[in-house]
């Protein structure tokens, strides 16, 4: 298995630096169900507007509901079912297009289940689980699959479970598996108070 910790330019928590996303899952070992509801649970506390909460994750979980999980496979494009087949959860977030308060429209909706889902990824790092978030899926099928309604938006699928060797690979997944990871440097994604101006 690959342990591939962050080469940061500054020191961060250690959970923040070995998060990171496989492919290479165990296709024979489930995520028990105390783990899952800690996943959802970390989801559950993230920070929103107004706390609305305008989040809900649809859990398609193999070992317990193998037909949830297969609807939520079904909806992945080839090349991302091609790894994911192995990974026991398959998860599927959604955002609320409207405030529960007053039923406006909320413009944060997609931003506030992308901290959810990044409290979940962490949450899984804490307890050995890998996390592969993908944007790589049939929105529309989703929606008619799970009964979705009109005013939610499917945005991303995450399989979930624990890292596997990367034989269990084909070979076109390996080099990226094994590969170091990379950020651009700081300097040319955060600014110093003016767009463009970089930060020292």
């Amino acid at each position: 298995m690959q342990h591939k910790p962050a080469n940061t330019r500054e020191k961060i928590h250690e959970l923040i630096q070995n998060r990171w996303s496989p492919r290479a899952f165990d296709p024979n070992k489930p995520v028990n169900h105390d783990d899952l509801l800690a996943l959802l649970e970390a989801a559950r506390w993230a920070a929103s507007c107004f706390n609305d909460q305008p989040w809900r994750f649809v859990v398609g979980n193999k070992a317990m509901d193998e037909s949830a999980w297969q609807r939520a496979f079904e909806t992945l494009v080839e090349k991302n079912r091609r790894w994911a087949k192995n990974a026991p959860l398959l998860i599927l977030s959604v955002a609320m297009g409207h405030f529960n308060h007053n039923g406006q429209p909320n413009r944060w909706a997609m931003y506030d289940p992308g901290a959810a889902s990044t409290s979940l990824c962490l949450q899984a790092t804490a307890l050995g689980l890998s996390v592969h978030q993908m944007g790589g899926f049939d929105a529309d099928l989703a929606r008619e699959v799970f009964k979705i309604p009109a005013n939610c938006q499917p945005m991303a699928m995450m399989a979930v479970g624990y890292q596997a060797d990367v034989d269990v690979l084909a070979e076109d997944f390996k080099a990226t598996e094994l590969a170091e990871r990379t950020r651009i440097a700081l300097d040319e994604r955060f600014y110093a108070g003016l767009w463009g101006k970089r930060m020292e």
